[in-house]
């Protein structure tokens, strides 16, 4: 008989879980930076900050999407 570890049991839905927070902070960080692009005006000197905040979801969110779980 193989014994199952814990990392291998219900590893399916860890991995969509990964995936659907991975698409859920893309989509996050893409509509601030819609928002932020759309409005810099407003910002005005903190657009950096806020553009820079914004890339870190989007990446965070393709990092999620791209990562292999085992």
């Amino acid at each position: 008989m193989e014994r199952l570890d814990m990392s291998e049991e219900g590893g399916f839905g860890i991995s969509m879980a990964e995936k659907f927070f991975g698409v859920l902070i893309l989509i996050v960080g893409a509509l601030a930076m819609y928002y932020l692009l759309t409005s810099l005006v407003e910002f005005g000197s903190f657009a950096g900050f806020f553009g820079f905040l914004d890339a870190i979801l989007i990446g965070l969110g393709l990092l999620l999407i791209t990562a292999k779980t085992e």
